[in-house]
């Protein structure tokens, strides 16, 4: 076991500097700010102050944290679940003092013998205690389970896992164990969006009238798209190295993930087939049958194989598809209900289609499916602490609305998603009819009122935006955040 100072709290166990004078000075994260503080520079408390100062230096600030904190204060334990390669381990290791990475190979055997053994043994340690892709000791579950109902106390264990393997516990982990979604980072967390313009201050009425200005153009978002949100490729500074982190992810998810995630032998070319589908398709209203036929076009595959394939894929949380929000302001049948084909992240897209940066150059189209993409997935993250549900709107009119947002407190936004300047006109549009038709509908059906759009929204590529007359955002998605 691994045993890490609390990087958050360690400070306040040295009582010279547990005051707020020194505390705000402790977490301006500059290396040598402890030498500052004359009752702390000795030999005895400045190793442990390094490290903390260290750890924050190297840490890019997460939205999530707040809700695992939050969680944390909460419930005995946290489980985080997202891709591999989204920060989870590191973003929980801010929280945890004792660290066990089951894929660790020095160490595997051991933790992995004990867990089927004793499991409550691995348990000792300071806390929080971290298990790192605990679905591979599943006994850890119940022990943990047990331990947070023994004792009653919150903030003991953090889990983490890159997939949802279905795993036989004896117990849930209802009200024990908090579950959270983590994805890639947001162009806010990544330093690509300059977080002008709150997600929350725009449902709360406390926009400014002005322009928004974002300091990111047209060449920076793609870079950004086809880089990803992937903490590794943020931090890297060589353009190719930034590129090659969604291909290697890419190739290890088919080769690799893909067969392990339920132990059942899959061939890496069709994974890849199937997501090189997936990426042709990304944010449209393509069916599976469509997916299917475009896959098996290169490698013949049965329909039952391939939703294995897709199946597989979903609880790796590559694939993380759009639903559709269904209201009653048309019959059923107008309006569509089909999944919008996504991806957790625009850079597996563009590395399945084994494309560059450079080709955007020459097909603005596909780069507006795939802005369109990184759109929802900033938008999962960025409103995960108001209890954000995102889906899409469409019907056989032609009317659509790339995005509705819910809120956990009813209010919600209708959002269309639109790369350059030329489209922001019928994006536009299409979020006042929206509006028109719902408002039409509360005329004719006064017992089945729809709750009107609180904010129309148009997210886009451009570099400045601002609020019209009739109510619509248009907002720079470099501008974006929580």
């Amino acid at each position: 076991m691994a045993d890490h100072p609390d990087t958050a709290n360690y400070y306040t166990k040295i009582p010279q500097i547990n005051t707020v004078k020194y505390r705000k000075l402790l977490h301006q994260n500059t290396a040598n700010q402890y030498s500052k503080i004359p009752q702390i520079n000795t030999v005895k408390y400045r190793k442990s102050i390094q490290y903390m100062v260290f750890q924050h230096m190297n840490y890019r600030p997460r939205i999530v944290d707040d809700e695992l904190n939050l969680n944390m204060r909460t419930f005995g334990a946290v489980q985080i679940k997202g891709p591999k390669g989204c920060g989870k381990t590191t973003t929980a290791k801010q929280f945890a003092k004792t660290v066990i990475e089951f894929q660790d190979e020095d160490l595997r055997d051991r933790y992995l013998q004990i867990s089927e053994d004793r499991p409550s043994r691995l348990l000792k340690g300071e806390k929080p205690i971290l298990f790192d892709e605990w679905q591979d000791a599943p006994k850890i579950w119940g022990a943990v389970r047990k331990d947070v109902d023994d004792t009653g106390l919150t903030g003991q264990y953090l889990l983490t896992g890159s997939s949802s393997k279905q795993i036989q516990t004896a117990h849930s982990g209802t009200l024990r164990i908090a579950s959270m979604r983590m994805y890639p980072m947001s162009l806010f967390e990544s330093g690509d969006s300059n977080g002008t313009v709150s997600l929350k201050a725009a449902f709360d009425g406390g926009l400014d009238d002005g322009l928004m200005r974002s300091d990111t153009d047209l060449d920076s978002l793609i870079s950004a798209i086809c880089r990803g949100g992937w903490p590794r490729a943020v931090n890297l500074e060589d353009r190719d190295a930034k590129l090659n982190v969604a291909r290697q992810l890419l190739v290890q998810t088919c080769e690799y993930d893909v067969s392990s995630i339920d132990g059942v032998r899959r061939d890496p070319v069709i994974a890849e087939m199937i997501l090189r589908s997936y990426s042709r398709n990304i944010c449209q209203l393509a069916d599976l049958k469509t997916i299917y036929a475009d896959a098996s076009s290169e490698k013949s595959i049965s329909y039952t194989t391939f939703n294995e394939y897709i199946g597989a894929l979903e609880r790796l949380y590559i694939i993380d598809d759009v639903d559709a929000w269904n209201p009653a302001i048309r019959s059923k049948t107008a309006i569509r209900s089909t999944k919008k084909k996504n991806l957790v992240d625009p850079s597996i897209a563009v590395a399945a289609l084994g494309l560059s940066p450079e080709y955007f150059d020459r097909d603005f189209n596909t780069l507006g499916f795939l802005f369109e993409s990184m759109v929802m997935r900033d938008l999962r993250i960025y409103s995960s602490k108001l209890g954000g549900r995102l889906s899409y709107y469409h019907d056989r009119y032609g009317l659509e609305a790339d995005g509705v947002l819910h809120l956990r407190d009813g209010r919600y936004a209708i959002i269309e998603v639109k790369l350059g300047e030329s489209g922001i006109k019928d994006g536009i549009s299409n979020l006042n009819k929206t509006e028109e038709l719902i408002l039409e509908h509360n005329t004719a059906h006064d017992g089945t009122r729809i709750r009107p759009p609180d904010i129309k929204m148009v997210i886009t590529g451009e570099e400045v935006g601002y609020i019209r007359d009739d109510g619509v955002m248009v907002i720079p998605a470099g501008c974006l955040r929580d």
